[in-house]
């Protein structure tokens, strides 16, 4: 466990990461003891430093949600990050790739809530109910500690990526919202396009078998902090894509097939 302190100094080195577009070595190099609530708690007070500076809250991303991803980090349960007002990008948007740190771009179906969502009881039934409507999204994540160290070959840990805000940079919303009960969630698919070639094909009941899971989960971590999913917040449900790495000059295009599609350009 760690202390306020050091709870403290790894949030600033993480902030500092992102400002000067440096990135730093894993914390758990430095602090091999960190627990899944230190990680957590890092997250928090990264998110705090930007708030004082005027961001706002509009969501949460739910990641590491794919069995496959699970056993590839050794964790048996998804992870969260926080979704920040100066995350979002407009469809066809041009985004500076310099930006970020080692970007890369997911394939995700986002949850817009009508109602509020709160407790260790969350169903399926009850996400899909609160639901205003589902938009497919692309996540941009990026990665504020190195993935893998360049002097020691050291691989980050999922504590890390959960500290660095669960990798979230950016959220572009497109195509066609639909209403949560218009399709069967399930079934909902995309072909992701690198430059006019398919990198990635994927299903959405990829993530817990339901995309709504994810949320059902996200609230019943939530449950015993007494927060809550409010009204009008966008959350990512997962990608249902492997992350595909994204630089100078690339185009990427989602096609979501009756749900629409959604492109973006990096520059």
């Amino acid at each position: 466990m760690l202390t306020e302190e050091q709870i403290q100094v790894a949030a600033e080195r993480l902030y500092k990461a992102e400002k000067t577009r440096e990135q730093i070595a894993a914390l758990t190099l430095d602090y091999p003891e960190m627990s899944m609530d230190d990680a957590y708690k890092i997250q928090s007070r990264w998110v705090e430093r930007k708030k004082r500076e005027g961001a706002e809250v509009k969501g949460y991303k739910i990641g590491l949600t794919s069995r496959a991803m699970q056993m590839a980090v050794n964790i048996d349960q998804p992870d969260y990050g926080v979704l920040l007002d100066d995350m979002f990008f407009s469809d066809g948007a041009q985004i500076p790739v310099s930006d970020f740190l080692d970007p890369r771009i997911e394939v995700e179906l986002a949850f817009v809530l009508k109602d509020k969502l709160e407790g260790d009881n969350v169903t399926i039934f009850d996400v899909l109910n609160a639901t205003d409507y589902v938009i497919p999204a692309l996540e941009l994540i990026a990665a504020r500690c190195h993935r893998t160290d360049p002097e020691t070959g050291y691989t980050r840990k999922v504590y890390d990526t959960i500290a660095d805000n669960a990798a979230n940079a950016g959220i572009i919303l497109g195509g066609r919202p639909i209403k949560p009960t218009e399709i069967d969630l399930r079934w909902a698919g995309a072909m992701l396009y690198l430059n006019g070639q398919i990198e990635e094909t994927g299903l959405a009941a990829g993530v817990l078998g339901h995309p709504a899971n994810g949320i059902c989960w996200v609230c019943k971590r939530f449950a015993p902090h007494g927060v809550s999913l409010e009204p009008g917040q966008v959350i990512l449900a997962g990608s249902f894509t492997r992350p595909v790495p994204v630089k100078e000059g690339d185009t990427i295009h989602a096609d979501f097939g009756p749900l629409g599609g959604i492109s973006v350009k990096f520059v």
